[in-house]
């Protein structure tokens, strides 16, 4: 199926953005929009007229509810609170989708959906960090540049324990985002994790105050010795345009070495990668395929075909663990189809795709629908892109000035 689907959000980042607004991974709006209507034949269940599914025993959670109804009184307080039964479905619900054990797939009550589907930049402050779960805990993407996490001593890779005090262990992306996101001069509390090595950890905390945060897009710099940089740290609904003035810029130089860096940038908007790559790949070239692993067909992306540089260019991509989503998809279609070189470390592996539904008239569930593929039909979940050449960052003394990863991309562009 080489087109995309009805209702696309273009958003491909699963991995919420902790500012003002977010991005969200590869999400669908589902068509049961504003509906309370179940539908048993949907939902697995053999006989229309039977209210559960064949083979599950409910009497448990109705004995349940029931053994609440008799005797629960709150412990907080000795008067008597009227307990609320809508609370108890959404909750049930949640539990429900929790026990999927996809840090993806979340159903959200009515403060939470309104919080995911509206834009709260000037209402809410962030710190200016990505995560995402890996191995269920929750993990930092990337710190983004000139943020108070930015500027902090927080890493990619590192792990949060507790936020003010309260344990990550079962939190959704969506929970940790929420209790991280607060008004602009308010603080929150991080304890960190982190693997120094394979046999030392060190446990810290950071105190960040929350900001209005302006997401960067791009930054280029031409170097002396000939090779062009375009440095990406999102893929925005500006990213497209910005990319393209960037590659003018490089092509006015008459250079055909380049450098894309796209360590610690978390992804963004499908359709920003796809233009992206299509000014590399002619037209119908794969860019990335989204698999639905049951009776449906992949839904394929393809080059736009502006294809504008030929066999004389040298191409470098950088990642990192910070590389997610909609750069692993550009990465792993310039890879796949022989037009860049991989330099850096295992990207993340942020590969599926959520399809939001709107449950009710103020609830939403976000559910993961399909895993993002590669052109050559390799799982990008499946530990992240591996780069063609590993170089690993200085331990010493990190940062410009002393940036392995970049020296090792130009001496490798100055010997081809």
């Amino acid at each position: 199926m080489d087109s995309q689907k009805n209702n696309r959000l273009l958003p491909t980042s699963l991995i919420l953005i902790l500012i003002g607004a977010s991005f969200f991974c590869g999400i669908y709006v589902g068509d049961q929009k504003n509906s309370d209507t179940f539908n048993p034949s949907a939902s697995g269940i053999k006989d229309a007229n039977s209210p559960f599914p064949t083979g599950v025993e409910f009497a448990p959670f109705w004995r349940a509810w029931a053994e609440i109804d008799k005797k629960f009184i709150t412990s907080s307080t000795s008067t008597e609170e009227k307990i609320d039964n809508q609370a108890r479905v959404w909750g049930a619900i949640q539990g429900m989708v929790a026990s999927l054990g996809d840090p993806y797939t979340v159903f959200l009550p009515p403060t939470e959906s309104k919080i995911f589907k509206s834009d709260i930049k000037g209402n809410f402050g962030g710190v200016g960090l990505e995560v995402g779960v890996r191995d269920n805990l929750l993990t930092v993407i990337s710190p983004l540049k000139n943020t108070p996490a930015g500027r902090s001593i927080i890493k990619t890779g590192d792990i949060i324990l507790k936020i003010d005090d309260g344990s990550t262990e079962k939190l959704s992306v969506d929970e940790a985002v929420g209790l991280i996101r607060g008004e602009v001069g308010t603080k929150v509390k991080l304890d960190i994790l982190r693997q120094n090595n394979a046999t030392t950890t060190e446990n810290f905390v950071v105190t960040l105050t929350r900001a209005t945060i302006d997401i960067p897009t791009i930054e280029t710099e031409f170097r002396s010795d000939g090779i062009f940089v375009i440095r990406l740290f999102s893929f925005s609904e500006t990213s497209s345009n910005l990319f393209r003035e960037a590659l003018r810029n490089f092509v006015r130089t008459g250079s055909s070495k380049l450098i894309l860096d796209l360590r610690g940038n978390p992804g963004g908007y499908l359709e920003a990668a796809v233009n992206m790559a299509s000014w590399f790949l002619p037209p119908g070239a794969v860019v990335v395929q989204e698999d639905y692993k049951n009776d449906e067909e992949n839904v394929i992306h393809r080059s736009k075909g502006f294809d504008i540089f030929d066999e004389k260019l040298k191409m470098v991509i950088l990642i990192d663990g910070g590389s997610a989503s909609a750069s692993e998809i550009l990465a792993g279609a310039l890879r796949e189809q022989n037009i860049a070189t991989l330099i850096g470390t295992d990207s993340f592996g942020k590969g599926s795709v959520q399809e939001l539904i709107e449950f009710t008239s103020n609830t939403s569930l976000k559910i993961t629908i399909a895993q993002w593929l590669t052109p050559n039909g390799n799982s990008i979940s499946a530990g992240g892109l591996k780069p063609d050449i590993e170089v690993k960052p200085a331990e010493k003394n990190p940062g410009p000035d002393n940036d392995l990863q970049m020296k090792a991309a130009v001496e490798f562009l100055l010997k081809k």
